[in-house]
C-alpha cells in the first residue's frame, strides 16, 4: 500500500526555522516527482517545490533562497527546511507523489499526505 506521511510541522516566530519530513512507503522516492505543497485557510492548494528523480529542485518565488529540499537522512524521505519563516508561510503542508516527469501544478499528483500544520506568528 502506498502511504505518505508529513512530520515535523508546529508554531514558531517569525524568523525560525522548522525542518518537514515526508516518508514513503510502498515505493521508492527517488524514482518519483515528489511535491511540497501548502494549503491556508481560504486559499487555493500552492505548489512549495518539486524535486524529481535527478535531484533536480525547483522551487515557488515565494520561498526561493528560504526553503530547502533534499533527500532526507532516514531511508526513502524527503525533507523541507524551512529557514526565515514567514506569518505568510502559515498553512497546513503536504508533500506529494507522482510518476514521471515533474510538475508543479498539484492536480497532476496522485498521492498525497494528510499534512502537517505550519503556524508561523509574527
Amino acid at each position: 500500500q502506498v502511504q505518505l506521511a508529513e512530520s515535523g510541522g508546529g508554531s514558531v516566530q517569525a524568523g525560525g526555522s522548522l525542518r518537514l519530513s515526508c516518508a514513503a512507503s510502498g515505493y521508492t522516492v527517488s524514482r518519483y516527482c515528489m511535491g511540497w505543497f501548502r494549503q491556508a485557510p481560504g486559499k487555493e492548494r500552492e505548489g512549495v517545490a518539486v524535486i524529481d528523480s535527478a535531484g533536480t529542485v525547483t522551487y515557488a518565488d515565494s520561498v526561493k533562497g528560504r526553503f530547502t529540499v533534499s533527500e532526507g537522512d532516514a531511508e526513502n524521505t524527503v525533507q523541507l527546511l524551512m529557514e526565515n519563516l514567514k506569518p505568510e508561510d502559515t498553512a497546513m503542508y503536504y508533500c506529494a507523489a507522482r510518476m514521471g516527469n515533474c510538475r508543479s501544478d498539484h492536480s497532476a499528483f496522485h498521492d498525497w499526505g494528510q499534512g502537517t500544520q505550519v503556524t508561523v506568528s509574527s
